[in-house]
């Protein structure tokens, strides 16, 4: 892993809330080196899963205050809430990731990166028996449909190459972000904000 990586999602930088993330982390790394399958298992998610609900019971970060009427929108991996006219509550069941740890990771990328969209975890739902983390993230209402040659031009100068479709690459750094596409970077007053990314690290 690419030192400045390992410094950011390692605790020893200074990143927008990310003491709960890195709290969780921390718990779900333990005891991850206890479990019984790797990483590549098919099974591995879901033993994974169930040592991050002891880790939620442990922290008590359960959030069971979810306003499920203030609906707004969905894509494949969260569903999006209205909190109030200032932030979002998006719920995530970490779909695109292998593991949770993966996401969590993901979440300090993206504020790391993206400071003025950052993600709050205020903690995790159950809806359907599925899992979910639950994150608060400031609402950002476009005033213009972006275009996508600016956020390829901004992603260059930032060091992350165009690789394909709305995927970008930083090989120096060993992250990929995918889904950068218009409903993903939403432009206000010309200037663009990243609302949701996946990060991976390769």
């Amino acid at each position: 892993m690419n030192d400045e990586i390992h410094f950011i999602i390692s605790g020893s930088s200074n990143i927008k809330h990310e003491s709960i993330v890195k709290a969780v982390l921390n718990d779900l790394t333990r005891s991850q080196k206890s479990g019984s399958l790797v990483k590549t298992d098919k099974h591995f998610k879901r033993e994974e899963t169930e040592r991050l609900k002891i880790s939620i019971n442990s922290m008590n970060l359960w959030v069971s205050d979810i306003d499920l009427e203030n609906y707004v929108t969905e894509g494949a991996e969260q569903k999006v809430y209205l909190k109030n006219g200032k932030s979002v509550i998006k719920l995530n069941d970490a779909i695109y990731y292998i593991s949770w740890i993966d996401y969590l990771h993901n979440l300090l990328l993206h504020n790391y990166f993206f400071p003025d969209t950052a993600y709050q975890l205020l903690g995790f739902f159950v809806n359907n028996s599925e899992l979910y983390a639950v994150v608060e993230q400031p609402y950002v209402k476009a005033t213009e449909k972006t275009d996508l040659s600016e956020v390829k031009q901004f992603m260059e100068v930032n060091g992350f190459k165009n690789v394909r479709n709305n995927d970008y690459l930083n090989s120096d750094l060993g992250i990929i972000i995918e889904d950068l596409h218009d409903e993903n970077v939403l432009t206000q007053n010309r200037v663009l904000y990243f609302i949701d990314t996946v990060f991976y690290i390769i």
